[in-house]
């Protein structure tokens, strides 16, 4: 089992940064932080860019991964995305994870900038991008003509993984199509749709609905990337599947405060 910590990217970045050379210090092995431009329009949340601050993470840390916990590649340009993760992975040494998904709020993260709204257009859309990001992240020319996307392109260099960085779907219960979309990729991260995470039986059950994502799961190096609910011990997730667990907090209140002092404890020893 290995153990993330997933930041919203909220409040002053520096803290952001330096949060990541904590976690790094107590011996956590992920800081990833969340891709929103509000999050919640209502809250007027102080949201700032989750790769410029992931890129300060890299310089101020070096053994910790880093990443976005998840990206929605249904409102990025794949090309422009496939640069900033590149980028990073080249200036962390090869330490970035990738973390993928729809996105939501889809009003506030959308709809307020004319994106479309429509769950199947952007699934779709999704699913496009990946394939763009499969071959753009390998360094390979890019020749793509979808119904969303056009690209001929030859974008260098690839990423310094190779043969590229493990990409993670996230799947919300009970969809299907997220979880055999995941089941193409590297790993899989389970999402309950509620500020409040899944237990593990309720996550194993999802998952093990779907034969393509049991066949994945049984793939060497396969990642089951679960939010770790208070107060379940963290050998329930393994019984589970889980190869991650992820500490992560909902930013109201005193929220950072709470979450760098679970960061400061480390994870299970």
């Amino acid at each position: 089992m290995r153990y993330a910590v997933s930041c919203p990217n909220v409040g002053d970045p520096r803290e952001l940064v330096a949060l990541a050379r904590v976690a790094e210090s107590a011996g956590w092995d992920a800081f990833t932080l969340w891709d929103h431009l509000h999050l919640r329009r209502a809250a007027r949340l102080e949201v700032h860019d989750p790769w410029v601050v992931l890129g300060a993470c890299a310089h101020a840390t070096e053994r910790i991964r880093l990443g976005a916990l998840v990206t929605p590649v249904a409102r990025r340009r794949p090309w422009k995305l496939a640069k900033e993760i590149v980028t990073l992975d080249h200036l962390s040494g090869g330490r970035v994870v990738v973390g993928v998904g729809l996105g939501v709020p889809i009003d506030d993260e959308f709809g307020a900038f004319g994106e479309v709204t429509d769950d199947r257009v952007r699934a779709d859309r999704l699913d496009e991008g990946l394939t763009i990001l499969d071959t753009a992240l390998r360094g390979e020319p890019v020749r793509f003509d979808g119904t969303h996307f056009q690209v001929n392109a030859d974008l260098l260099p690839g990423c310094v993984q190779q043969p590229r960085p493990p990409i993670w779907v996230a799947a919300f219960s009970p969809n299907r199509r997220p979880v055999r979309r995941a089941a193409r990729f590297d790993g899989v991260t389970p999402l309950s749709g509620s500020e409040v995470p899944a237990t593990p039986d309720e996550i194993a059950a999802f998952l093990a609905s779907e034969p393509e994502m049991v066949a994945a799961m049984a793939r060497p190096g396969y990642d089951v990337v679960m939010g770790w609910a208070p107060g379940i011990p963290a050998d329930e997730y393994a019984d589970a599947g889980a190869t991650w667990l992820v500490e992560s907090a909902w930013p109201e209140y005193d929220w950072f405060d709470d979450l760098a002092g679970r960061v400061r404890a480390g994870p299970p020893s």
